[in-house]
């Protein structure tokens, strides 16, 4: 009976956090000095992250993107790395192209998921 309980208070709390199906698909390739400036300064932190949380982390290969092997819709091809794209169900939303540094880069992405998703850092707050 108390298992009962434990399991419907987790539904009742999952029910009651916004349902995002957003991620951000970064594409990288090999030897890319931005991807891995990237890497170093938000890699480990992204998915801790009231942002990383709301869109987790996606990563896809330059050469992938541009042979067509990812499977979202995008207006225009990818051409620089790295990139990074917000997708929700399948639709690319907008992106970042380019890595311009630790403030920017979080000031950039939380504009995007805030007008693309509605994205509210207060909703995605670790507990």
């Amino acid at each position: 009976m108390r298992l009962t309980a434990i399991i419907a208070a987790a539904l009742l709390w999952m029910a009651a956090l916004p349902a995002f199906a957003a991620e951000l698909v970064m594409v990288e390739q090999p030897g890319c000095v931005y991807c891995r400036q990237w890497n170093q300064e938000i890699a480990e932190t992204y998915p801790k992250t009231p942002e990383g949380r709301a869109a987790p982390l996606v990563r896809v290969q330059l050469t992938d993107a541009q042979d067509g092997d990812i499977d979202f819709e995008t207006a225009r091809p990818v051409n620089f790395t790295p990139t990074f794209i917000l997708v929700e169900d399948g639709t690319e939303l907008a992106r970042i192209e380019g890595y311009p540094g630790e403030d920017f880069f979080w000031g950039l992405l939380t504009m995007m998921l805030k007008a693309q998703v509605g994205f509210d850092p207060a909703t995605h707050a670790e507990g």
